[in-house]
């Protein structure tokens, strides 16, 4: 792991901080020790792998310690489900959080008493108003806040209501308690925050222990300090709650130093956006619950699951990441990047295969009767260590019907009428007669074949320049595919904000063929394979629809690559 991020080294601003750190003793003789910690109310997404990638590396990097921390402090939308999906990408992306993984409920007695500490400091008190009083009293970016009524309330007092807020007496909304900081201060988060709220509603670790929970903003920088991380690594818009994140855990080691005894910091780098997706997770919700997906792992989804499910790598999601880089400012990654990377990746690993999506059957008259022949091909051209496979050969195949063409252009070099090509790895045919149905449409092609131009011992002296594959009729394997396209048709569907995200889901994002001729190769393929479809693309075996009659084929991606028609010209 380290000496693969040496790249990522160079350019890596935070990797320079910390060796900074480092160097000048600001950890106390700690070792570097970060956390990524996800909320469990959906799935990961792309934008995340970039976190949990760049904490982990840089542990790695530094011989240090990486946390698993579940931020389970909203029970309304978190759920177990979430909790194993998200263990279950981070390790396949490859992260090891080892014997370190924490759930912010598991501090929940401590975080209380904390909130206790704060109120007998004179630093917290219960406040009566409501959410929207309390965002009216919060004033604006030029106008200072106006202190809630309740702000001066006596430390037994405030102790008592706290107490009685624990204790499930008092509604939803009724009652929170805030931090008592600055109502004029610049910096709006500072404006006495909200630090706990009433929920009556179960949590899905705890049941009804609980009653009220702590808000993120004084949770996450609390925990941090419990668990000694010395790089809090966040997105960029959490720039303005560094001030609450420090003032949290100052108060921190001062009221609670038999708990916390080291400084945490908190440092940004920007979020990553993909184009002709979204990536925030409400409207990632919306997508799954209103069933334009069929889940959260839809091949089509950013999500981390979905890239599984589509057949991308753990590798190709690495080197898309570093490629993308960690900066300050938010930025916006181009797909066919991420597409170029699997793509690059699976050139040189990916065994080919020949498989007919459109079949038009065609019947070489001149084939001996009866006859099969083995046809030698390479697994991956160019790599020996790949080996070859035998492909059966017949007198009767399928071609795609895009290389048939009736009344083709002066450029055309597949097969037409009268016009010869190779069928890849064996003989160059003729098309002698085409076949029709009463409505005109083409249902056969009579071909005949030269028997001298067999690939690899062409004895004829004939050049053509067309080359298609084929599969044996009596010989194909059926096959499922599914081919994906983009989910929106736009770029940037979330910037469009007068217009509902939805209005721009592509109809045309998925395209099934149900009984798809392959050669029977296929047959033996193991589930989670990948391989390059002559053609038309790299797909994956799902291994999810193992159970189906049929092997079941997405298609990752397809062969053309314009990120790097473009990197070419640049």
């Amino acid at each position: 792991m380290k000496e693969k991020k040496e790249t990522e080294e160079m350019t890596n601003f935070i990797y320079y901080m910390i060796k900074e750190d480092l160097e000048k003793g600001l950890l106390e003789n700690k070792c570097v020790h970060t956390r990524f910690p996800p909320e469990p109310n959906g799935y990961l997404h792309i934008g995340h792998a970039k976190a949990i990638l760049l904490n982990y590396t840089l542990a790695q990097i530094f011989d240090g310690k990486f946390n698993l921390r579940f931020d389970d402090t909203n029970p309304i939308r978190e759920e177990q489900e979430f909790v194993d999906s998200i263990m279950e990408d981070i390790r396949w992306l490859g992260a090891d959080w080892g014997d370190r993984l924490f759930f912010s409920s598991d501090y929940f007695d401590v975080k209380y008493q904390f909130a206790i500490r704060l109120i007998e400091a004179g630093r917290a008190y219960v406040c009566d108003l409501s959410q929207e009083e309390i965002r009216n009293y919060r004033g604006t970016l030029t106008e200072p806040g106006k202190e809630s009524p309740y702000r001066n309330r006596t430390v037994k007092e405030n102790l008592d209501l706290f107490e009685r807020m624990r204790n499930g007496e008092f509604a939803d909304g009724s009652r929170v308690l805030r931090a008592k900081i600055d109502m004029a201060s610049g910096n709006l988060n500072m404006r006495d925050p909200v630090i706990y709220r009433i929920l009556h509603t179960r949590h899905h670790r705890t049941g009804d222990q609980w009653c009220i929970y702590p808000m993120y903003d004084f949770d996450h920088p609390f925990s941090d300090a419990l668990e000694g991380i010395t790089h809090s690594l966040c997105s960029i818009e959490y720039t303005d709650h560094r001030p609450l994140y420090d003032w949290i855990v100052d108060n921190a080691l001062e009221l609670f130093p038999e708990a916390v005894k080291f400084r945490s910091r908190q440092t940004e780098f920007a979020r990553m956006n993909l184009t002709y997706t979204v990536m925030s997770k409400r409207k990632l919700r919306r997508l799954v619950e209103e069933k334009y997906v069929r889940g959260w792992d839809d091949p089509r989804m950013p999500t981390i699951a979905g890239l599984r499910s589509r057949g991308f790598t753990p590798a190709a999601i690495a080197d898309f990441q570093e490629r993308v880089g960690v900066s300050r400012a938010d930025s916006t990654a181009d797909l066919a990047l991420l597409e170029h990377c699997i793509r690059e990746e699976l050139e040189t690993t990916a065994p080919r295969l020949m498989v007919v999506l459109d079949p038009i059957r065609v019947v070489i008259t001149n084939w001996p009767a009866g006859k099969k022949e083995e046809i030698m091909m390479e697994n991956i051209p160019g790599n020996e260590n790949a080996g070859t496979r035998q492909v059966p050969f017949s007198g009767e195949i399928y071609i795609e019907r895009e290389d048939f063409m009736e009344d083709p252009p002066k450029k055309y070099f597949r097969l037409a009428p009268g016009k010869e090509v190779r069928l890849k790895g064996a003989y160059i045919i003729c098309c002698e007669e085409v076949i029709k149905d009463t409505a005109g449409n083409v249902t056969e092609l009579l071909c005949s074949y030269d028997p001298q131009t067999k690939s690899g011992g062409d004895t004829s002296g004939k050049k053509v320049k067309g080359v298609i594959h084929w599969v044996s009729i009596e010989h194909a394997a059926g096959v499922k595919v599914n081919l994906y396209d983009n989910l929106f048709t736009i770029e940037n569907p979330e910037t469009e904000r007068d217009i509902d995200f939805i209005s721009y889901i592509n109809p045309e994002s998925l395209e099934v063929y149900e009984d798809v001729p392959a050669e029977p190769a296929v047959a033996e393929a193991n589930p989670g394979s990948r391989f390059q479809f002559l053609r038309k693309g790299y797909f994956y075996l799902d291994p999810l629809a193992a159970g189906n009659e049929k092997p079941v084929f997405n298609r990752i991606v397809a062969l053309k690559d314009s990120w790097a028609k473009v990197k070419k010209k640049g």
